[in-house]
């Protein structure tokens, strides 16, 4: 790599001094136009590959916009997601879950189902150059299954494992939706029983009050799969329609009422069993769906004692019972639930629900299990609506600044030293006195430290406390 550097080949010298020395040398960023880098030593032009990326203007001429519906990440937007992502591992590490990792490409036979998912319909799948059949995984828990099954009898059950991972859907991009995301996923196995729902449900409110959220912002509505499995049920649906049925009813809400009863219709159902289904569904209370099903019914049951354990853990009045929450994934078995915004201007925050026969479709045997995943991008949108981001201002302990060519030096060294001890140091030199003082509120640095000839010559260097103005000398030595 030094190599590289000290002898750059012809087109990457020609594209080093195309760096910008003047703030506005490229064309600032309009909602019309592209922002684009050109260099003759190019040989091909690069684009987004979709319909609506814009041609190339000339040889040599590239995009420097990221492929639409994904991102950069700039020093400061950088600094918020590493903010957001400590937050996830504080509340997953406060709920004592182990983070995991696995790669972003995986096999597409791992993400192909049956019963029509929309996001079988959104993959970024292609065929790699062996010859096999990829994708860039469009969610984290087939990935998290695959990790399970591969572990075996390695690992002793109840797993508690979380991870933070990009995921990447080619669909329609609104507020908070893109192509690619980051996914804060927390899953539980070997836990059969609604406690762990009632776990996953803590580590979401925990993470809203963390943030600063709370429930006159965000509900979470709750119900299970097996209320719609108890209806079709009622009227001797084959059960083989049933994870069909609950992609099209997850669009409630999204869909008008006479689409969602046409896309049902289609299935085969009888219109008595759509209304049947649609009417149950449009229940906002437990009770009445108890009236409905009976008190000994499954999903009852279960959402009894979750609404029990939420009063226990002191977040009742984060959840609502909503019949018409089904998730759109088809391997949900049990409870679902999904975050929403109150004011109702934005997607799902979160969502997930118990999967216990996941594995056995990967060829394993069933092990009960449920999770969540939660995006970043819908989040922020949040934070932003409700004025709560953080300050993301970059924060340096020290500037050190030689007066003098002759003391590069003894600043080298008094930045090491002070860099040792834990402080955030930046060496600055060949800059004017005014320039650097600039430079220090710009980068909200504490101190300035200033090593001048006099100073330096009985040992001492000058600090100026930046909020105060304060100044004085202190032995180069004792700087902590």
């Amino acid at each position: 790599m030094a190599a590289l550097w000290l002898s750059p080949s012809p087109s990457l010298r020609h594209l080093l001094l195309l760096r910008p020395r003047f703030p506005g040398s490229f064309p600032l960023r309009h909602s019309h136009s592209r922002r684009l880098l050109c260099s003759s030593a190019a040989s091909s032009t690069l684009t987004h590959g979709d319909a609506d990326a814009p041609a190339a203007q000339g040889d040599g001429v590239v995009d420097v916009n990221p492929p639409r519906g994904t991102r950069d990440f700039p020093p400061e937007d950088m600094r918020l997601r590493t903010w957001l992502f400590d937050q996830f591992r504080e509340v997953s590490r406060l709920m004592t879950f182990e983070e995991v990792d696995f790669p972003v490409l995986e096999s597409e036979a791992l993400f192909i189902r049956k019963a029509g998912e929309e996001i079988t319909q959104q993959l970024y799948n292609f065929e790699d150059k062996g010859g096999r059949r990829v994708v860039l995984r469009p969610e984290l828990t087939p990935s998290l299954a695959r990790l399970v099954i591969k572990q075996g009898k390695s690992v002793s059950l109840p797993l508690k494992w979380f991870t933070i991972g990009q995921c990447w859907r080619y669909e329609r991009m609104t507020r908070g939706r893109r192509r690619e995301h980051y996914q804060w996923n927390m899953d539980i196995f070997g836990m059969p029983k609604v406690r762990a729902e009632a776990e996953l449900l803590q580590a979401i409110v925990l993470l809203f009050e963390r943030l600063g959220i709370t429930s006159k912002d965000v509900g979470i509505r709750v119900s299970s799969r097996k209320v719609l499995q108890a209806v079709l049920n009622m009227y001797s649906v084959p059960e083989h329609l049933f994870a069909e049925v609950c992609v099209i009813v997850d669009k409630l809400g999204k869909l008008s009422r006479d689409e969602i009863e046409r896309e049902l219709i289609s299935t085969g159902l009888s219109s008595e069993a759509v209304q049947g289904i649609i009417e149950v569904l449009s229940l906002k209370s437990l009770s009445k769906l108890e009236e409905v099903l009976g008190s000994d019914d499954d999903a009852v049951a279960d959402l009894k004692k979750l609404f029990s354990f939420a009063e226990q853990y002191g977040y009742a009045d984060w959840i609502c019972f909503d019949a018409s929450v089904v998730r759109g994934l088809a391997y949900y078995t049990g409870i679902v639930f999904e975050a929403f915004d109150r004011e109702g201007k934005l997607r799902a925050i979160c969502g997930g629900g118990r999967y216990d026969k996941l594995l056995s479709t990967f060829g394993s045997e069933d092990t009960p299990a449920c999770g969540f995943g939660f995006g970043d991008a819908v989040i922020v949108e949040l934070l932003k609506e409700k004025g709560l981001l953080p300050d993301m201002s970059r924060q340096i302990d020290d500037i050190v600044f030689p007066l003098d060519e002759a003391l590069e030096g003894p600043a080298s060294n008094i930045a090491s030293s002070l860099r040792k001890k834990g402080r955030a140091v930046d060496l600055v030199e060949d800059k004017r006195l005014k320039w650097v003082f600039k430079h220090a509120e710009r980068i909200n640095a504490s101190r300035l430290i200033l090593v001048g000839s006099s100073e330096w010559e009985r040992g001492m260097v000058r600090v100026k406390i930046l909020s105060t103005r304060e100044e004085f000398e202190v032995k180069a030595g004792e700087l902590e």
